[in-house]
């Protein structure tokens, strides 16, 4: 018995659509939009020293998780992290996930106790 494909909100980024994060600075958040501009995925930081971000949280609505969205959202903050040379305090339990999955000498070495 075949199964019929799980269901989709519209709008939403299906498997093999590029996600596309995006970082404002000014309020120091990465985004991904789900749904034209009323949905979103976050992960918010702070500055905690001059050289020194806090990733602190990660949110994904629920209608949109398990679709890898996260893991853009980590990428791209731990990717700014590199090309920013700063270090990294992870309070965000994702963000800890991804790194211990992904421990790529670049993030390791920017990591804050």
């Amino acid at each position: 018995m075949a199964q019929s494909p799980a269901a989709v909100p519209p709008g939403a980024p299906e498997q093999g659509c590029p996600i596309r994060v995006e970082h404002d600075r000014r309020r120091r958040q990465f985004t991904v939009r789900l749904n034209g501009c009323h949905d979103r995925a976050v992960l918010l930081y702070e500055y905690v020293g001059k050289r020194i971000v806090d990733l602190q949280h990660t949110e994904v609505p629920d209608a949109y998780r398990g679709r890898g969205i996260a893991k853009h959202l980590a990428k791209a903050a731990l990717d700014f992290v590199v090309e920013e040379d700063l270090k990294a305090h992870l309070t965000c339990w994702y963000i800890q996930k991804y790194v211990k999955e992904n421990p790529l000498p670049q993030y390791l070495e920017r990591l804050q106790p």
